[in-house]
């Protein structure tokens, strides 16, 4: 692991960078390249789902790379559709398969799906596939605190991270703090909100003029000063080392503060509200 890039220990030993790489919509041979060059540039913790169809790709993108397999924290997500027990169980093996990998570093459930209520099934599969190797930590993506506990009730089981929509117009500091509470790490998806209204946004321009730093260090600074695991994704070599250059640099409190105070009731950017949303 780059030796610049801070490290967290989850609940079961597992060691993970600090700032990890998104590939939702990197996809065959430009993708692969995509990925490797990410690698290339320091990133060890590679986030992928069986619904962004490119499990392939991370894999091919980690055979092309000089970075050895056990240095590598590779992710990948269940879907909706196969949360019942035995499917779960097939879909990780699947989920191997596509990248042809031996096991996975993290395995999630991508939401909680609580309509269709199968996710404790799901999360008993992840259970079972990592006392057989399959995984290395399981995780969730997306639950609330109520789907939470229900795990911790029914399996006993904690999941070692939870995956959620976190940005600067929606901080999530109750959910934070029942992670906290919890010894569970938070992971940003869209940590720059995949929108440019952030970009522009005048209080985080002004904080990073006065780092000499980029809009997006200074998000993705907020997130790991938040104890959060953010997941940047870009295509451009350039971006990608952007991205991963923020351990020079602290924001102060009143600074953490004023990107805090930009957060919304409901920010959410998609209206993807866990207790009602379907994932399949």
């Amino acid at each position: 692991m780059s030796k610049s890039i801070p490290e967290i220990t989850l609940n079961d030993g597992l060691v993970l960078p600090t700032i990890g790489f998104g590939t939702y919509k990197l996809n065959g041979n430009e993708g692969a390249n995509a990925i490797k060059s990410a690698i290339d540039v320091g990133y060890r913790l590679i986030d992928s789902a069986y619904n962004y169809e490119n499990e392939g790709t991370v894999g091919e993108a980690v055979r092309r790379s000089s970075v050895p397999r056990q240095e590598l924290i590779i992710t990948s997500k269940l879907p909706g559709r196969y949360h019942t027990y035995d499917k779960a169980v097939t879909t990780i093996q699947e989920s191997l398969y596509r990248a042809n990998l031996d096991y996975y570093d993290l395995y999630l459930i991508h939401w909680p799906n609580p309509k269709q209520d199968h996710y404790v099934e799901a999360w008993q599969a992840l259970i079972d596939a990592k006392k057989w190797g399959f995984i290395r930590s399981i995780g969730v993506c997306n639950f609330l605190p109520e789907h939470i506990e229900r795990l911790e009730k029914e399996t006993g089981v904690l999941p070692s991270i939870n995956q959620i929509e976190l940005h600067p117009f929606f901080n999530q500091e109750s959910q934070r703090t029942f992670h906290q509470e919890k010894n569970i790490i938070t992971e940003s998806w869209s940590p720059i909100a995949r929108a440019n209204l952030l970009l522009e946004n005048e209080t985080i321009k002004q904080i990073a003029k006065q780092h000499n730093k980029t809009v997006s260090q200074v998000i993705l600074r907020w997130h790991v000063q938040l104890g959060a695991i953010p997941i940047p994704k870009s295509a451009s070599p350039i971006r990608q080392l952007e991205n991963i250059s923020i351990f020079d640099f602290s924001l102060d409190d009143a600074e953490m503060k004023r990107i805090n105070e930009l957060t919304q009731p409901d920010g959410r950017m998609k209206n993807q509200d866990p207790a009602t949303y379907e994932e399949f």
